[in-house]
């Protein structure tokens, strides 16, 4: 999708809908021992991102699929997740090295929303320790305008505008890492707009649809199974995702191949 496309936050109707996400969590809840057959890990080791405003708490339920399916899994623990500036950079960075240096092998990143964003950048600072990045209802074409209003006037007001190397940055931020990169998104989210996280296709992007609400994307069965899927595969020989046959209705559309 092109940058210069008009940018439109979510409907009001879908955004007063995010309470659907409880449902999901039903489901997570009701699925839970099944999700353990999802396909397995090599134990690399997996960072979990939560989103604006959100904590280490939001993402335990997805970690604690992970870890069962053989992941060594990390959060953040860097408290909520409010500002996106030098320091918390300089944080997320040494977090990075720590991990990679513990683990001695390449990390994947799971991002929710704003954590989609920061696991993006930080993927371009280090794709030498970065194995993949997965991101979820993340903002991730340039700006914010495809946010729901009322998220957008609270970042700004803890964030201000952006500054300095932040303008070039933000205007950057879809492109992507040179890694495997997963962005995964819903055309149901009523926080973020679907068309904001469509990345660009490349030989190792893809966008992969899933019906879902954004407060609910951290514990939707099928957003699990795709994150599971996607990081289930060798380090080194990434390729785009397959809905299996028998899922096929559950996910609203196949994705096609990235191109090459």
């Amino acid at each position: 999708m092109g940058q210069s496309a008009v940018r439109k936050p979510p409907s009001l109707l879908l955004t007063l809908t995010e309470w659907r996400a409880i449902f999901e969590l039903n489901s997570f809840l009701a699925l839970r021992l099944l999700m353990k057959k999802f396909p397995k890990g090599d134990g690399h080791p997996v960072l979990v991102l939560p989103g604006f405003m959100a904590s280490d708490a939001s993402t335990r339920p997805m970690r604690g699929v992970l870890k069962d399916l053989g992941y060594s899994t990390y959060g953040w623990k860097l408290g909520r997740n409010l500002k996106l500036n030098k320091q918390r950079e300089e944080e997320m960075s040494a977090l990075i090295t720590d991990i990679y240096e513990k683990e001695g092998r390449g990390i994947s990143i799971v991002g929710w929303s704003l954590g989609g964003l920061f696991a993006r950048e930080i993927a371009k600072f280090h794709p030498d320790m970065i194995r993949s990045v997965i991101s979820l209802g993340s903002p991730i074409v340039a700006g914010h305008g495809y946010s729901a209003p009322g998220v957008r006037a609270v970042f700004d007001a803890i964030n201000g505008p952006p500054e300095g190397e932040y303008v070039e940055r933000f205007a950057k931020s879809g492109e992507a890492p040179p890694v495997p990169t997963t962005s995964i998104y819903s055309k149901s989210d009523g926080i973020v707009a679907w068309e904001g996280s469509i990345q660009d296709a490349a030989p190792l992007t893809e966008n992969i649809e899933v019906p879902a609400s954004h407060f609910g994307l951290g514990v939707n069965p099928l957003v699990i199974y795709a994150i599971a899927d996607r990081l289930a595969q060798e380090d080194g020989a990434w390729q785009p995702f397959e809905v299996p046959k028998a899922a096929r209705l559950l996910y609203p559309a196949t994705p096609k191949k990235s191109a090459a």
